[in-house]
């Protein structure tokens, strides 16, 4: 006898428009237009049927995505779901070459783009070394082409009412298959691509639900971008709960603000920095909202304090982009009652504190937590990245903290340096070696500094060149380094910053004295934010 149906069989959007298809699936905030799930659902279908040429000729295609907060994204993201396309989500703050090297790493068949993507998409293309026997990416848009070179998708959730009839039959999914490659900035310098299944997320939404909870009358507010996982999950999550998402195409402290009263949202993901900003604007909770999940950087606890003071049910959480998002979340009450927790970890998901020698720590004794559980990503597209990053008790998250007797976590730092700016990881070793490419420029060393807006700020202290001095070219000037840096870096990288020293403060076994750097360029650095 056979075993029982017990996982989704097509795409997560075809089983909800199945059973409750009048319920409203999208609201644009900035447009006012509504989709209820029948409606998404025909555009998806217009859009998969377009993209069907695309999965062929390959054993896992893919789709780049270079595209900005908007509903047509969701559009993307489930026609390729769809079509059995894997999902390679691009950031469109970063440079044409941080963008070619990811396209390089992941080979997608195609990249949709938008009108205000569509020139740095063509780029990106021409820069992709590709394999002989690999065409480069096609370039599609969801808006009218601007380039001959350029093709447009057959549909988007912006175009006209789409036909009834079915033009594509969903593939079959199992849980392991993959549905999105996201990067992330990993301890060696290069931004590891990350491989999440169609199991990871649906488990990740699963978890969380039980911890935040679901009501039928739930409004989640997608403000952060649909490129990294805070944006996209509540997308996956509210269509498999059967609840609206309101999107709204970019963060403002007063219209963000503006749109959690007049949506009546009950939850919404944010950043701390923009918690922050929104009290700044004096914004108080609404009756409605349930929850604000504080992700992507700690939560301070001042502003946790802020938080309960202006009624904004706060929940900080911790997470990865290796786990689909949460690994643990604190509820309002414990983060007042156990100052500095990120939360007891998700249902399902493990979390291992263990020592230098991967042995497990007794509660309240400081480690790397280590993370397994249906969440956790199956590894990276590189497999030495997989195999250094997986031990016995799971993924090793570099970070360092330790667990209380009823399993709540505290974060207490990270094991690798990497810089935490508003929500945004960024690696020192990657900053540096632009910095070392400036022709006088002999070394450099990059940390975080303390910043009440951005949580962390990249700061740079900068060595010059023995022969800088005979030229008098004033090339090293702290400003002169940040136009260096533009060209290759996404804004969030470049160095807020810049000090000048005649050497780099070591240790006594040679190593960069990073707390020396710090109380340096504390002293000494020159602030270029304005101008970056």
């Amino acid at each position: 006898m056979g075993h029982p149906v017990d996982w989704p069989t097509r795409d997560l959007l075809s089983h909800r428009v199945a059973v409750t298809p009048q319920r409203t699936a999208l609201l644009d905030e900035e447009t006012g237009a509504t989709w209820t799930y029948r409606e998404l659902d025909r555009r998806v279908d217009r859009v998969a049927a377009s993209l069907e040429e695309f999965e062929t000729g390959r054993d896992q295609p893919r789709l780049g995505v270079l595209m900005d907060t908007r509903p047509t994204f969701v559009t993307v993201f489930f026609a390729a779901m769809r079509a059995g396309l894997t999902v390679v989500p691009l950031n469109v703050r970063e440079t044409v070459a941080e963008l070619a090297g990811k396209a390089e790493r992941t080979a997608p068949n195609a990249v949709v783009c938008e009108r205000d993507t569509e020139s740095m998409a063509l780029e990106v293309v021409d820069a992709f070394e590709s394999d002989a026997a690999t065409e480069s990416p096609a370039v599609l848009t969801v808006d009218e082409p601007a380039n001959g070179r350029t093709r447009r998708l057959r549909a988007s959730v912006d175009a006209g009412e789409p036909d009834a009839t079915p033009l594509v039959e969903p593939v079959s999914l199992e849980r392991d298959d993959p549905l999105v490659i996201m990067f992330t900035s990993g301890t060696s310098g290069e931004p590891k691509a990350v491989r999440l299944t169609v199991g990871n997320l649906v488990a990740s939404a699963t978890a969380s639900a039980f911890r935040l909870g679901v009501d039928p009358d739930d409004r989640w507010l997608c403000c952060l971008p649909m490129y990294h996982m805070g944006g996209l999950a509540p997308v996956l999550r509210s269509t498999l709960y059967g609840t609206p998402v309101v999107v709204q195409r970019s963060f403002d402290r007063h219209e963000t603000a503006r749109v959690l009263d007049e949506y009546e949202i009950t939850g919404v993901s944010l950043v701390p920095t923009m918690c922050k900003r929104l009290l700044d604007a004096g914004w108080v909770s609404t009756e409605s909202l349930r929850f604000v999940l504080l992700g992507g950087a700690p939560a301070s606890s001042e502003l946790l304090e802020r938080c309960r003071t202006a009624s904004v049910p706060a929940y900080p959480t911790y997470g990865m982009t290796e786990t689909a998002s949460q690994i643990a979340t604190a509820t309002p009450a414990e983060a007042a009652s156990h100052e500095g927790t990120v939360g007891q970890p998700l249902v399902f998901t493990d979390v291992t504190v263990v020592d230098d020698a991967g042995e497990p720590v007794p509660a309240g004794e400081t480690g790397e937590l280590v993370v397994s559980g249906p969440t956790v990503t199956p590894g990276y597209l590189e497999d030495e990245h997989t195999d250094t990053a997986f031990g016995e008790h799971g993924l090793y998250t570099g970070d360092v903290g330790y667990q209380d007797e009823d399993g709540r976590l505290w974060v207490l730092n990270r094991r690798s340096d990497r810089i935490v700016t508003g929500g945004e990881n960024v690696d020192p070793g990657e900053v540096i070696a632009v910095l070392r490419a400036h022709h006088h420029v002999e070394d450099a060393a990059v940390v975080g500094l303390a910043d009440d807006e951005w949580g962390e700020r990249v700061a740079a202290l900068v060595v010059p060149d023995a022969e800088l001095g005979s030229d008098g070219d004033g090339a090293l000037e702290p400003h002169s380094l940040l136009a260096h840096c533009t060209p290759h870096l996404a804004g969030f990288k470049r160095p807020k910053t810049i000090g000048v020293a005649d050497s780099l403060p070591r240790t006594a076994s040679g190593t960069v004295d990073r707390d020396a750097v710090r109380d340096r360029l504390l002293e000494d650095g020159v602030d270029v934010s304005g101008a970056a």
